[in-house]
Parts: structure tokens; C-alpha cells; sequence
């Protein structure tokens, strides 16, 4: 499970061009792993999310991605945060992460939601449906996938999907943890306890109660140990040695995004910002509402290995 995870949610960095963002990604794997984090994250997404930067900002398909870094990493475990299950036919899934725990020695976790982003499914020609067919869609992917990777022979004649006698071969290295990544009580918390090893918890620290509440009642119903269930929590950072170098990262990576003033200080408002005291408390305040880990990124300064390393050391000592 994560205790501590690093995601990397952008590829917009300071004086750097197209053919460098590559290199100053393996380094920030690289200082991840250094660092402590058990597991090296990136978005399944195609454009650059709204609040990070503009949709036409460089953004990677995350397994060719997550298959590279594997090459330059020895130890951290290797995972979307999240796929987005609209992406990818479920078979087709099962067979990406399959090679990914093959090239990365048994590392690979299978993260998945049921995809939210609209922009990206009309430009892009991905069907995008309704909610509720994005979420049947994620249950029926589940009923293929997870299967097909524990080395079953799948045939399922679902409304939005159909596979006859679907066989995964080879099978994974290592037996591959299901990672469900969203907020929503009813449904997607319901899928946690009935199909997933782990809960990615979206949404604010305040809410966190709540929903681990809502995951203990799924699994009291379906009759599942709620204790087999680790739950994280996603938290966003910028973090330097002094609040005065955490506003200088700040505002290089405003320059290069073409920030205003009035985003600045929502960012400030969005992530847990400043020196390593204050981070720490931010991150320990969610660590106190009983979660078992939290996966960090820093959108703002994460191309900076040094600032990677920094995040480690705070986030062991808060999430110890």
C-alpha cells in the first residue's frame, strides 16, 4: 500500500524545453525513490487539467510513461493516479498493466476511476456518456479486469461491454493491488469495498471522516473486512526550505504558466504551501483523520529534485 506516494502532475517547467521534460521526470522518480516514497505516480490524462495549467500544456500517456520510469527505478512501486477507465477497453487495460509489472520486476499497481473529464473525452473522441454510464462502465471494467489478472478466463455480456473466454497471458509478476481513486459515498466507495485492495480519497481533509464511514458501512453490507481496505488521501504541495523560496518557486511557475496575481493566491488556497514546518502540519492534519497514507505532488516546484527530496523527508517524519 502507499504510505507515502509522489505523483507528478505536470510537465510545464521553468527554462526547460520539450526534448528535457523527459530527463527531469526520471530525475523526479529517481529522487522520490531516494527520498522514501514507496510509490511514483502520473495522471492518465491527455490534457493538462484545469487549475494546473491550459489543456494544451505537454502532457504524457501515463504507461508508456510509468513502462520508462520502471527502466530507471529499482525499488518504487508504479501506478496511475488514476487511469480513467473510458480510456482503454478493460482488456486492453489488463494487458498494459500486466507488461508493467513485467518491465518493472513485479512493481505495478493497477490504479482506476471512472474518468470525469469532459473536455478531453469531446476533443479527443472518447465516448463520455453520463454519469451513471461512466460509473456501470467502471463496475463491468472491474468484473474483466481484475480476473483476467489473477489468471481466470473471463467471459462477461455486460450492457457496455462483451468478452468471450478473455485469457491474460502472462500473468503478472506480482499479484497486482486495485487502487479505486474518487470521492462519491455511494457509488464509488460501494466499488472499494467490494472489489479493491485500496481507496484513493479525492475531495478535502474535512470530508475524510465521512467517507471512511461510508466505506465501513459498504463493507459491513457486502460482508467485507474493512481492515483489508487501506485508505490514502491525494494532497497537493509547495514546499521549499523558506516561505521566501516557496514564494520565489511560486512565481517562476507562475511566469511560465502566465499566472495572474488573483491565481497565485488560489493556489496558496489549494495547496499546502511554504516551509517544511508548515507542510508537515498540513500533512499530518490529514494523517489525524485516519487514513493509513497520502500521496503528495508538487505542481508548482516538483521539477526540482532537490524540492522532491525535501518533500520525502517532511512527509516520513509527518506520516510516521
Amino acid at each position: 500500500m502507499t504510505r507515502l506516494g509522489y505523483q507528478i502532475p505536470n510537465f510545464t517547467y521553468p527554462d526547460i524545453s520539450p526534448a528535457e521534460i523527459f530527463p527531469t521526470v526520471v530525475a523526479q522518480a529517481k529522487a522520490a525513490e531516494a527520498a522514501g516514497f514507496d510509490r511514483v505516480f502520473v495522471m492518465d490524462h491527455f490534457y493538462q487539467l484545469p487549475g494546473i495549467g491550459a489543456p494544451g500544456e505537454p502532457m504524457f500517456e501515463c504507461y508508456s510513461m510509468l513502462s520508462a520510469l520502471a527502466q530507471h527505478t529499482e525499488t518504487v512501486r508504479l501506478s496511475a493516479l488514476v487511469t480513467g477507465n473510458t480510456y482503454r477497453h478493460p482488456t486492453l487495460l489488463a494487458k498494459t498493466i500486466t507488461a508493467l509489472d513485467h518491465v518493472s520486476a513485479g512493481r505495478a499497481t493497477l490504479g482506476i476511476g471512472a474518468g470525469w473529464f469532459e473536455l478531453e473525452h469531446t476533443s479527443l473522441g472518447y465516448e463520455f456518456g453520463t454519469f451513471t454510464d461512466r460509473f456501470e462502465k467502471l463496475e463491468e471494467a472491474l468484473q474483466i479486469i481484475i480476473p483476467m489478472l489473477r489468471g481466470e478466463t473471463v467471459s462477461l455480456d455486460g450492457k457496455h461491454y462483451q468478452v468471450s473466454d478473455a485469457v491474460n497471458s502472462p500473468l503478472p509478476i506480482s499479484k497486482v493491488p486495485v487502487m479505486i481513486g474518487g470521492n462519491g459515498e455511494k457509488k464509488t466507495l460501494r466499488m472499494v469495498a467490494q472489489y479493491a485492495d485500496e481507496s484513493n480519497l479525492t475531495g478535502t481533509v474535512e470530508e475524510i471522516p465521512r467517507k471512511l464511514d461510508a466505506l465501513a458501512a459498504h463493507c459491513e453490507r457486502l460482508g467485507r473486512d474493512r481492515s483489508e481496505i487501506k485508505v490514502t488521501k491525494l494532497l497537493m504541495a509547495l514546499v521549499a526550505p523558506t516561505m521566501e523560496e516557496a514564494e520565489a518557486d511560486l512565481q517562476a511557475i507562475a511566469g511560465v504558466k502566465g499566472w495572474p496575481a488573483e491565481v497565485l493566491e488560489m493556489v496558496k488556497g489549494i495547496v499546502i504551501f511554504g516551509d517544511p514546518d508548515t507542510v508537515g502540519e498540513g500533512i499530518k492534519a490529514a494523517m489525524d483523520h485516519g487514513i493509513d497514507g497520502v500521496t503528495i505532488n508538487l505542481p508548482a516546484n516538483g521539477h526540482n529534485p532537490d524540492r522532491v527530496s525535501l518533500l520525502g523527508e517532511v512527509g516520513l517524519a509527518a506520516t510516521a
